[in-house]
């Protein structure tokens, strides 16, 4: 499902990329996030005895191999066979475990960097179909109109239903310019939607920012790469230039996030932590047992935050929406996150293939487990649309309409311009986003009884 520098440690030619973003994936493109930047000695592979080889089971798949190489209806290569084996085996394990080719395993360094080809959206398979985590910010599913929670059971007029991830994948990249037509069942439609994306370069911007209101800032954070904290830090600092001062407070939007790199997301929530746990991980194997404390320095200064997440926040920034909310610096906002709350660890193998293997869960400061449950916010948002209601036919009659009224000291035409810009203002912000509005709306409610 799920970037900058990935930095490969090198030890007995073997190295590892801890990893915790969604499947296999794609931004079409490219899979999961990275996890951490650590050397693990062939991740326990070959450094201990191994166990004891159970031979009678491992007659029974000769048998069948000899079986299919002997009997099927036509020849299929031993390679193909065996790769098929491999990702049977992983994938009977969880959603997120499975084997990556020589091209699956580059798409997937490369997409650390935040530049890949593809569609822009991150997905994982639900019941046998392609089921869309969140569209990324900025590329051709979102402008397409896709949306969090789409079912794809159509890819052009090929059938989902059958396919595995990898192959679902493998169709929907392909040349930039080129056009496909995703079939979408989405809740709340009665029919199916056809949906045309035109494949593109995916550049991913991980931190945008912007003054809200005097004093208000807006950090958008898209995916979580490598260069993500220190990219949020100069974001901050931007947002005090622009405001000539010190924040009052700060919206953190988080929202339809598919996660990324964990040290990333250690970054982000260390700049708004002076102390404490960020995230700890625990798992079967020494290596895959770590802990992330935060360092003395909050970039905002105490200012107060809210953090927007919904249904496709997940992975690393259900780790960042956590420890902000374990820690009370931040009240979280909007809807139950995604819940993806493993880590995988990413082996590379002799053919230049690797294999993605869950080997730990991650855990909140307070110890608490995402997997499958999420974050649940601290003010729960509804899905709503706001509209304008239709112009009166007759204007309302105020005070300034009233014969021989008296004169506004500060000079009525000015007061009046000012006041309509402001209306125009707001009115667009809640018709645009919702959820940003009602953050905004309690960041001032907050700044007022900190005064």
């Amino acid at each position: 499902m799920h970037i900058g520098v990935l930095q490969l440690m090198l030890k007995q030619k073997n190295f590892i990329i801890l990893i915790l973003g969604l499947v296999l994936g794609i931004l079409i493109s490219t899979g999961t996030a990275v996890l951490a930047e650590r050397e693990v000695e062939s991740a326990g592979l070959g450094s201990g005895q191994l166990e004891v080889l159970p031979y009678e089971d491992l007659r029974t798949f000769t048998e069948i191999f000899g079986r299919i190489k002997k009997d099927y209806v036509e020849p299929i290569p031993d390679k193909k066979l065996l790769e098929d084996a491999i990702r049977g085996m992983l994938a009977g394990l969880d959603p997120h475990s499975s084997y990556l080719d020589g091209e699956q395993y580059k798409d997937l360094k490369v997409g650390t960097t935040g530049q890949f080809g593809g569609l822009g959206i991150e997905v994982t398979m639900e019941n046998g179909y392609v089921k869309v985590v969140s569209p990324i910010d900025d590329t051709p599913a979102q402008r397409a109109g896709m949306e969090a929670g789409d079912l794809v059971i159509r890819l052009d007029e090929k059938p989902v239903k059958g396919m595995t991830l990898t192959e679902a994948v493998k169709i929907m990249r392909g040349k930039p310019g080129s056009d496909i037509v995703l079939t979408v069942i989405r809740e709340g439609e009665g029919t199916p939607l056809k949906v045309t994306i035109t494949r593109d370069i995916i550049k991913v911007q991980s931190v945008k920012s912007r003054i809200l209101e005097e004093g208000y800032g807006y950090l958008r954070i898209s995916s979580f790469q490598s260069p993500t904290g220190e990219a949020l830090k100069t974001a901050v600092k931007k947002l005090k230039e622009e405001n000539k001062g010190a924040l009052k407070g700060v919206v953190l939007d988080l929202r339809n996030n598919p996660g990324g790199v964990l040290n990333a997301a250690v970054s982000v929530s260390d700049a708004f932590l002076e102390s404490g746990l960020i995230v700890y991980t625990e798992g079967r194997i020494e290596n895959s047992e770590m802990k992330f404390n935060a360092s003395p320095d909050d970039v905002l200064n105490g200012a107060p935050m809210v953090v927007l997440i919904n249904a496709g926040s997940a992975s690393a920034s259900e780790i960042v929406a956590g420890a902000l909310q374990d820690h009370k610096r931040a009240v979280i906002m909007g809807e139950k996150s995604f819940g993806k709350g493993s880590v995988q660890t990413i082996l590379p193998t002799s053919n230049g293939g690797a294999v993605k293997l869950t080997t730990a869960r991650y855990y909140t400061p307070s110890g608490r487990s995402i997997q499958a449950e999420g974050i649940e916010p601290d003010i729960k948002l509804e899905r709503v649309k706001l509209e304008a209601l239709d112009t009166p036919k007759f204007k309302p009659v105020k005070e300034a309409d009233l014969s021989h009224h008296l004169k506004n000291g500060n000079g009525d035409k000015k007061a009046k311009k000012n006041d309509k810009t402001d209306q125009e203002a707001q009115l667009e912000s809640d018709l645009k986003d919702y959820a940003l509005h009602e953050a905004l709306t309690l960041l001032k409610g907050i700044s007022i009884f900190q005064r």
